[in-house]
């Protein structure tokens, strides 16, 4: 553990952000969504090494990668199986833009125009032209 970790004294369910190093890929903290302000800290040595490790779960909300490399930036955005990616930012929430995950992290979205897809059924009307 890096820094936080210790529920602090006082009425509530509060936890501090914690940040926890050299956690091994089985670890809960990096196979379960974690609500919570917890960076559980890996280290990988490819692109495809991170990307099969993010992967792994079963969950999948959102990804999160930072990089200068533009032509990464473009891989990226086809290989997490997330819902949403940051790149470079670690908010990825916009009033404006589908929010939801994939797997078991949900399905369908909200919010942006895909979240209005998901009240809508389309129908297709076929007419004959004389």
């Amino acid at each position: 553990m890096l820094t936080g970790g210790e529920r602090p004294e006082g009425e509530g369910f509060f936890y501090p952000p914690t940040v926890l190093v050299d956690v091994p890929a089985e670890a809960d903290a990096v196979t379960q969504e974690t609500f919570g302000p917890v960076a559980p800290i890996t280290t990988f040595t490819s692109e495809d090494e991170a990307i099969a490790h993010a992967n792994a779960t079963e969950y999948g909300l959102a990804a999160y990668a930072y990089t200068r490399d533009l032509n990464r930036t473009i891989r990226l955005a086809e290989r997490p199986e997330t819902g949403m990616l940051g790149i470079n930012t670690g908010l990825v929430s916009n009033p404006a833009a589908p929010f939801g995950g994939v797997k078991a992290s949900g399905y369908g979205r909200e919010g942006g125009f895909e979240g209005i897809e998901e009240y809508l059924d389309t129908t297709y009307v076929a007419l004959p032209v004389d």
